[in-house]
């Protein structure tokens, strides 16, 4: 046998042994054990959650449950950082310092789903009007996921050599929470995490299925109002007047080519019109007409053009006629979600252990925001990966008849049960992935 077939034969049997090794730890995961006994607790804690949800900066009741789950496994607990947040503290040896963070608000979207046990809780809008909320976002999914894996580390506590901080946080749907707790101390009241991890549901991703990717995983988000301003009249006589809608109508066109004609169009980027108000009569020129729009991006040279390229057009708009200057004003601003390299291939590989490297996918960045990305502005390098949510058979119905409920959708639901096992398990190994790196 020559020596070329004979190292071939020993890396075969390496493969081997390793599929073996693989095969024979997920068999006898602890996690799993523990999950067998105590996951119908888990599912009881989801199901609350879901039938109670609570829209941003008010969840007075989920942060106040999300303290007490803490405080029952014996974790220090401080309520009340930056308004409803809530961080919990395990120390269980003098290794790395990770911190776990799941958002706690709801949206306000009433649920379609049918299910037994959806959500029926109305709020107050702003405006003074009755809303249905749910967590269509899957928020009620991960705060199970990081109570799971704070009751099993709690009872194991050497699964990890090193301290979990446990991040509650309020407010990540109005991209709030995590600036506010943050300036509360977050990253000095409590110990400096090396490094933090987050999971989030997806919505096209089958049960036993996580997604990842190292770099820009999600967008940068301004929202921007513009006013521009007219001069008032009767709708008969336009030459005595100033129209800002004719204004805002060449705006909305003209924002457009910003994407198309000042941006490189290798650089993802989005700007969307997604309100306009003018008017109140048929033939009357108002003296105003506002503007709403979304703006994203993923990197921060993009961002900044992005930006001063909108004030010019809004300013030029005026100007062309005789108007005057318009008021523009940019508000809920969210940095990109960067994934540090270094920590998601250290989660990969951690995940890949415990659920098979065929089931660690690759996926594609999105537009939408996710303020956990502000963590990486303080020099935390962080990783957030996808969880998949739906059962394949169910996912494959949805996808062959065109009928996929996406997230922020009020007919999305996920398989709970199976998906916070996976969800738990997943969080426990990226930590000890990233703890091995």
């Amino acid at each position: 046998m020559s020596g070329g077939t004979l190292m071939f034969m020993h890396a075969l049997r390496l493969v081997f042994v390793a599929a073996l090794f693989l095969s024979a730890t997920r068999a006898q995961d602890p996690v799993v054990k523990w999950l067998d006994q105590h996951g119908a607790s888990l599912n009881e804690l989801y199901v609350h959650l879901h039938q109670n949800p609570e829209l941003s900066f008010r969840e007075l009741k989920t942060a106040a449950r999300m303290a007490k789950e803490l405080r029952a496994v014996g974790i220090e607990v401080t309520e009340h950082v930056g308004g409803n947040g809530v961080v919990g503290v395990l120390r269980c040896g003098d290794g790395p310092v990770v911190l776990l963070r799941a958002d706690m608000d709801a949206l306000p979207v009433a649920e379609e789903t049918g299910l037994a046990y959806a959500s029926k809780i109305k709020a107050e809008s702003a405006d003074g009007r009755k809303i249905g909320i749910m967590h269509a976002c899957g928020h009620d999914i991960h705060m199970t996921c990081l109570i799971g894996v704070a009751r099993y580390l709690a009872a194991n506590k050497d699964a990890y050599n090193g301290t979990v901080v446990f991040q509650l946080q309020p407010a990540e749907e109005r991209s709030g929470g995590m600036n506010r707790m943050i300036a509360d101390g977050l990253l000095t009241r409590f110990p400096r995490p090396a490094h933090a991890i987050a999971l989030h549901t997806a919505a096209d991703l089958p049960v036993g299925q996580v997604g990842m990717r190292a770099g820009p995983s999600m967008a940068n988000v301004d929202s921007c109002d513009i006013t521009l301003y007219g001069k008032a009249g009767h709708g008969a006589s336009p030459h005595m007047t100033i129209d800002p809608i004719v204004q805002a109508a060449k705006l909305v066109l003209d924002l457009q080519t910003i994407v198309s004609r000042e941006i490189n169009p290798i650089d993802a980027c989005v700007i969307t019109v997604g309100s306009i108000h003018g008017g109140q009569k048929h033939n009357i020129i108002s003296s105003s007409c506002h503007l709403q729009l979304t703006i994203r991006s993923y990197t921060d040279a993009v961002r900044k053009q992005m930006l001063a390229a909108i004030i010019r057009k809004a300013n030029a708009a005026a100007q062309s006629v005789g108007a005057k200057q318009p008021t523009v004003e940019f508000s809920e601003g969210t940095p990109a979600l960067q994934n540090d390299k270094a920590l998601t291939a250290a989660v990969r590989r951690g995940i890949g252990v415990v659920l098979g490297p065929e089931n660690v996918v690759e996926i594609q960045p999105a537009m939408v925001a996710e303020d956990f990305g502000r963590l990486r502005e303080q020099g935390v390098p962080l990783c957030m990966f996808r969880l998949g949510t739906i059962l394949p058979a169910r996912l494959r119905k949805m996808q062959d008849s065109g009928n996929l409920a996406v997230l922020h959708s009020g007919k999305y639901y996920p398989d709970y049960q199976p998906a916070i096992r996976i969800g738990v398990r997943s969080l426990l190994a990226a930590i000890a992935g990233a703890a091995a790196n």
